[in-house]
C-alpha cells in the first residue's frame, strides 16, 4: 500500500491531508447515518467522524448494520 493511500473496505483511495472519517464518507457518497465505521478495527461512534483523523495506511471499514430480533 502506498503511503499515501488508506482503505476502505476493500477498496484504496487517496489519502488527502487532513481528511477526517466524515470526509472520506462525503467523497465515498455515503450517508453517514447509515452506517457504522471502524478504524483499524476500532469502532468509531458517529459523532466522532468529524473529529477522528485518518492517516496514510488506515483501514476504514463502512458497513450498514443490520438490525432485527
Amino acid at each position: 500500500m502506498s503511503e499515501t493511500t488508506i482503505r476502505v473496505n476493500d477498496d484504496q483511495m487517496p489519502w488527502q491531508p487532513g481528511d477526517r472519517i466524515a470526509d472520506v464518507l462525503l467523497r465515498l457518497g455515503v450517508e453517514p447515518s447509515d452506517v457504522t465505521t471502524a478504524l483499524n478495527g476500532e469502532f468509531v461512534p458517529r459523532a466522532l467522524r468529524a473529529t477522528t483523523p485518518m492517516q496514510p495506511g488506515d483501514v476504514l471499514t463502512v458497513f450498514k448494520p443490520i438490525v432485527g430480533g
